[in-house]
């Protein structure tokens, strides 16, 4: 399955508004299905806290000991939840999916390195039509290399202090947040005001850096530790997608 303009993990604001249009074109004409989705991610990244593809058009720079020059890559995983959500007649509510990838060097040209999603084996068929159909426009930039990948099942709990996801029993991947050591109350670190990807609203970005993230399946497995991460809950509806 190809379909080049569907992506995740960060992505600059600059991307959403220019993509739209070439998406709609790619997939042969504007869908006439009406549908809402309100789902939260536990998000984490290869980036130092916090990520800054999201203010850039290019990820961090990584420095490895066996070459001299750095190196940039995003390399992400996220666990989504619906909260409530509906595709025509299909329900939505409740179906998990996970996102891994890396966002590549960088996106000067809107195109990102290559990503993989893996749906819980409780998604329907018509679930995973309609969240596929809703990723386009949320999603808006093109790929290198994207696959729908093997079903897994998908342990997804969050709470105050810890956020923690596993994909395939944490076999296959793994994000586990805590909460920020510098904050100054119990109230959670919200950064806020800050686009992300194509969703016209959120309930702000919650930082959590991550003890872990980790996917272990095909050639680029990954794992890192003590990197970005954050919870973010969005909005989005086809009355906001015919508006732009």
């Amino acid at each position: 399955m190809d379909r080049r303009f569907f992506t995740g993990g960060g992505v600059l604001a600059l991307l959403v508004a220019t993509a739209i249009s070439g998406t709609l074109l790619a997939n042969g004409s504007e869908r006439t299905q009406e549908w809402s989705l309100n789902m939260t991610a536990i998000e984490a990244c290869s980036c130092p806290m916090f990520c800054q593809c999201y203010f850039n058009t290019e990820p961090a720079a990584h420095h490895h000991e066996d070459y001299g020059e750095p190196e940039h890559y995003c390399r992400f995983n996220v666990a989504w939840q619906v909260n409530e959500g509906h595709f025509g007649a299909t329900d939505l509510t409740g179906a998990r999916f996970w996102m891994a990838g890396d966002l590549g060097t960088g996106w000067d040209d809107g195109t990102m390195d290559w990503s993989v999603v893996h749906f819980d084996p409780s998604v329907t068929p018509e679930q995973r039509e309609g969240i596929l159909e809703i990723m386009v426009p949320l999603f808006p930039v093109e790929w290198a290399s994207f696959e729908v990948g093997e079903e897994m099942p998908i342990e997804w709990e969050a709470a105050a202090d810890q956020a923690v996801a596993t994909l395939g029993g944490g076999e296959a991947g793994e994000v586990r947040l805590v909460r920020v050591a510098q904050r100054m109350s119990d109230s959670p670190v919200i950064l806020d005001n800050v686009q992300y990807w194509g969703a016209p609203r959120h309930e702000g970005i919650v930082l959590m850096p991550n003890e872990v993230q980790s996917y272990h399946l095909g050639p680029d497995a990954f794992e890192y530790q003590g990197t970005n991460g954050f919870m973010i809950t969005i909005d989005i509806n086809s009355g906001d997608v015919a508006e732009r």
